[in-house]
This record gives structure tokens, sequence and C-alpha cells, in this order.
């Protein structure tokens, strides 16, 4: 059974959503959650789901193997759930095609530093878009520059708040993410 370990920053009904996916499987389980915020929402939930989390500062994050050291000894697959900060260097290169990451726009349209969550939705809507989605990708050292692995468009009416689009894209990573992170366990189990 492959372990997965989720970092997330913020509310993390993401990482809650995969770690009931995973509750039932036997491919892989979700074993630790990581956090750069201690005040994060996620803690809680992994409280009540009983899956062990660990807070970590930038300095742990960038500076040191701290959190590098952890992640060889604890994870198979790394999933990026919310979570705010680029993945350094030092992580990447000891985990080639193992951190997987989800963006709400359909990359390459509005990736990049400071694009996530509402400043997407917005820009999506200011450019009065038609359609906006998801991008499953692979993380390398550049933002939402890595290898795409998974796509899906949602339709978008003019009459559509930034509410409305972000709701509209959370159905589709609640829909999504979980199956396209079994896939691709098992593809690599191959």
């Amino acid at each position: 059974m492959k372990r997965i370990v989720i970092f997330a920053s913020g509310s993390g009904s993401n990482a809650e959503n995969i770690i009931g996916f995973f509750q039932t499987k036997r491919t892989a389980k979700v074993t630790h959650v990581l956090t750069n915020n201690e005040r994060a929402k996620v803690l809680e939930r992994c409280k009540r789901l009983g899956v062990s989390s660990l807070v970590f500062d930038r300095e742990e994050f960038f500076k040191s193997d701290k959190v590098l050291d952890f992640l060889k000894k604890e994870a198979d697959l790394i999933i990026l759930a919310g979570f705010l900060w680029k993945v350094p260097e030092h992580i990447v290169v000891n985990f080639p095609n193992k951190i997987v990451n989800i963006h709400p726009a359909l990359l390459p349209k509005y990736g990049g530093k400071g694009m996530y969550g509402s400043h997407v939705h917005k820009a999506i809507k200011n450019n009065k878009e038609t359609e906006t989605g998801i991008t499953i990708h692979y993380v390398n050292e550049h933002y939402d520059e890595g290898a795409i692995i998974f796509q899906e468009k949602t339709a978008l009416s003019p009459e559509d708040s930034v509410e409305d689009i972000a709701r509209k894209v959370h159905e589709l990573e609640y829909e999504h993410y979980p199956k396209v992170i079994e896939d691709i366990i098992l593809s690599q189990n191959e």
C-alpha cells in the first residue's frame, strides 16, 4: 500500500475528500498532512479524521532538510491540495513525478505566482471566459509548469459570479482529484 502525504495551507476540503476516498482503498492511504499554517482548518479536519499532521515553518521547508528527511521516510506520493508555497528544488529533485498539484484553471492559462483560489476565479470572470476547469499536473521547480496529467472543463455563463465559478471548480476537484491520484498510483505500480 502506497503512502500519500498531503500538503495543505487552508481549509483542507480537498485534503478531506482525498483522505475519505482512500480510506476504503487498498492502493494507498493518506498517512500525514503537512501544513505551513498553524491556524489552518485542515488541522481540525485531520484530528477529526485521525490523520497525523505536522506544521512546519519557512526555515524548515526552504533552508533545511527537515521536511525532506520526513518525506523520504514517510511518502511514496506527495499531493498538494491548496498548498500556497512553491516546493523547493531540493524536494522536487528527490521526488521526480511523485509530487502532484491541482490548479483551479485550465493551464497554461491563469497559472504562475499569485494565481491561486479566488485570484484565479476573479481573473477568469474579469476576462469574460466562457469556460474554466481544473488541471492536475506534476510539480517541477516552476509554478504551474509541470507536465499536465489531467484536465476537465466546465462551462461558464456571463451571469456566473466569482463564487459560482469557485463552486463549479470545487465540484470538479472533488470529483476528479482522488480518482486521478489513484490512477497515478496504479500506473506507477505497473
